[in-house]
């Protein structure tokens, strides 16, 4: 953990962005919840997850401690109800019947749901995520919902090794926050980057970097 903090601190400095600018969720998926204990004693508080079936048994083992619990992955229209009330950031939002249910089912004695849209940025058949073509007219729908936050725009583009290829996608999701704040809209959070390329993420503005293989190690 402290290496990667170090990794993100300097690649703060070295595309000047402010000293903590940039969050870290730690992906905590197929690990057992006492691996986010000890991230968690190392003082990492987000963390997020994919599956709701993997998620739920740690939610209730950890439920002691103040980790914000981020859902990440793909969302089907039962799972909704758990995923509105155990949650605290939902970043894979990307179709208004998802969003609707998700404002429905946030009970009512929570704070409002803070969700990003996920944008298929790299237009794979094979992703999750609204096509950027749509995205205006979804985040004008959930700007409407009372109980969501709309915060910010999520994206996993496709894998590439070399650094000035990672970025254009990067780059491509910060233009596309950056219009729809022109439009009105208030938001402050770009989730982009992994492992292998948080540092193009973060040249390009990320605030929030989802880390699982350098805090956890490979999936299991």
């Amino acid at each position: 953990m402290t290496d990667l903090r170090a990794r993100i601190a300097a690649c703060e400095a070295r595309y000047g962005r402010p000293p903590g600018s940039v969050r870290l969720l730690a992906v905590s998926k197929t690990k057992p919840p006492s691996a986010v204990a000890s991230a968690y004693a190392l003082g990492q508080r987000d963390f997020g997850e994919n599956h709701l079936q993997d998620a739920q048994p740690k939610l209730d083992a950890l439920a002691d401690l103040d980790i914000i619990w981020h859902f990440i992955g793909p969302i089907q229209s039962n799972k909704t109800r758990p995923i509105a009330a155990r949650f605290a950031w939902v970043q894979s939002v990307d179709r208004l019947k998802i969003a609707t249910r998700l404002n429905d089912q946030r009970p009512a004695h929570m704070p409002p749901l803070e969700v990003c849209i996920q944008v298929n940025i790299s237009g794979e058949h094979s992703k999750s995520g609204i096509d950027p073509a749509n995205l205006a007219g979804l985040a004008a729908c959930i700007g409407k919902l009372p109980r969501l936050r709309l915060r910010g725009l999520m994206a996993i583009p496709r894998p590439a090794n070399d650094f000035d290829t990672q970025r254009k996608p990067f780059r491509s999701l910060r233009t596309l926050l950056e219009q729809l704040n022109r439009g009105g809209f208030q938001l402050d959070t770009l989730s982009m980057g992994m492992t292998d390329d948080l540092e193009a993420a973060i040249a390009e503005g990320a605030t929030l970097v989802r880390v699982g293989t350098a805090i956890f190690g490979a999936r299991t």
